[in-house]
C-alpha cells in the first residue's frame, strides 16, 4: 500500500477541499505530527486481531494508521461536516467504517456487534471538555474493552494516576484505578496540533481488568459514596457522605465501615484508596444483607 503524504499536508488539503471550518464547541485540535501518530498506535498495542473504536477521528490522520494495524476500525465522529472528507479518504479501505454521532449517545453494543468476539480497543484524541464523561461512560458501560488509549490534557492524565492525599486525586482517579491499570505513555507538545491548544497533552493507556464487584447495585453504591465524598472533599468523609442527601448511608454505618478498614471517623475521603472504598462498600452491604438495590 502506498504511504500517504504526511499528516500536516493531508489535513490541510482535505480541510481546503471540503471547505471545513473548525468548531470551538467540539474542541477540535487535529494532530498533525506523524511521529506522535505512530507512537499512539504503538502505545495502544494494536494488532491484526483487534477491532478498534476510534472516538473523534477528525480528518482521519490517526484512523489511517489504526486501519493499517487493526482488523477493523469504526470511527465515531460527531461533526457532520467532517463526514464527507472521512468518507472520501477511506473509500478504498474496507476495514474502516465511519459513523456520525455523539459517542455518549451511541449504541456501542450495536456498533461493536459486527466484530463478534474480537478484542475491542478504544483509541481517541479526546477534546478536553468531554474527557471525563466519555471515560466514565466507557468504564461504567456494558462493553468489555480490552484497553482504552486516549490522548487527553496532561493534567487529566495525571489525575487518572494520582494517589490518595494528593490534590489531583478524585473520583476520576478512583474510577480509573478501580476498573483499569493506568499506564502513562508519553506527553505531546501543543506544536503537534492544528490549531495549537493552550496546554500540553498526554497519551495514557488504560488496561481494563475484570470487575472486582460482580453486583452492579453494589458497584453503584460504591461510586455513590465516592462522588459524595469528593463533592465535599474538605469535609470528613462521614459528614460529606451522610449529610449529602445523595445516599441513605447512616453515620453509624459509615463510621463502623471505616473502623473495619482501619480509619478513624474523622478521615477525609481523599485518604482512601480504591480498595478501601470497595471494602467500605462491602462492609455496609453485608451488614445490610444487601438485596441488590442501589443506595
Amino acid at each position: 500500500m502506498m504511504k500517504e503524504e504526511n499528516a500536516a499536508t493531508t489535513t490541510s488539503r482535505l480541510l481546503r477541499a471540503h471547505d471545513i471550518h473548525l468548531k470551538k464547541r467540539y474542541g477540535q485540535n487535529f494532530l498533525i505530527d506523524d511521529n506522535i501518530l505512530d507512537k499512539i498506535v504503538a502505545a495502544a498495542q494494536i494488532d491484526s486481531a483487534d477491532a478498534v473504536i476510534e472516538i473523534g477521528p477528525g480528518i482521519g490522520a490517526l484512523t489511517a494508521r489504526l486501519a493499517d494495524a487493526a482488523y477493523g476500525v469504526t470511527a465515531v465522529e460527531i461533526d457532520e461536516s467532517l463526514i464527507p472528507a472521512l468518507t472520501e479518504r477511506f473509500a478504498d479501505r474496507p476495514n474502516v467504517t465511519i459513523h456520525c454521532g455523539d459517542i455518549l449517545k451511541t449504541n456501542l453494543a450495536a456498533l461493536t456487534a459486527p466484530y463478534g468476539d474480537r478484542p475491542l480497543k478504544i483509541v481517541a484524541n479526546l477534546p478536553y471538555y468531554i474527557t471525563t464523561p466519555v471515560v466514565m461512560a466507557l468504564l461504567e458501560g456494558d462493553i468489555t474493552w480490552s484497553s482504552i488509549t486516549v490522548m487527553v490534557q496532561k493534567e487529566v492524565a495525571e489525575r487518572m494516576q494520582a494517589g490518595p492525599g494528593s490534590k489531583a486525586y478524585g473520583a476520576l482517579s478512583l474510577a480509573v484505578q478501580y476498573y483499569t491499570t493506568a499506564n502513562l505513555q508519553f506527553t505531546v507538545s501543543p506544536n503537534c496540533f492544528v490549531p495549537r491548544p493552550a496546554v500540553s497533552s498526554a497519551v495514557i493507556r488504560l488496561d481494563v481488568g475484570p470487575r472486582r464487584m460482580t453486583d452492579v447495585g453494589m458497584e453503584r453504591m460504591m461510586f455513590g459514596i465516592i462522588r459524595a465524598a469528593f463533592n465535599r472533599r474538605r469535609k470528613t468523609m462521614v459528614n460529606a457522605v451522610c449529610k449529602s442527601g445523595a445516599t441513605d448511608i447512616t453515620v453509624a454505618e459509615l463510621t463502623a465501615a471505616l473502623a473495619a478498614v482501619g480509619y478513624p471517623a474523622n478521615v477525609r475521603g481523599e485518604m482512601l484508596t480504591s480498595a478501601d472504598y470497595e471494602a467500605v462498600t462491602r462492609f455496609i452491604s453485608e451488614k445490610r444483607g444487601y438485596d441488590g438495590r442501589s443506595s
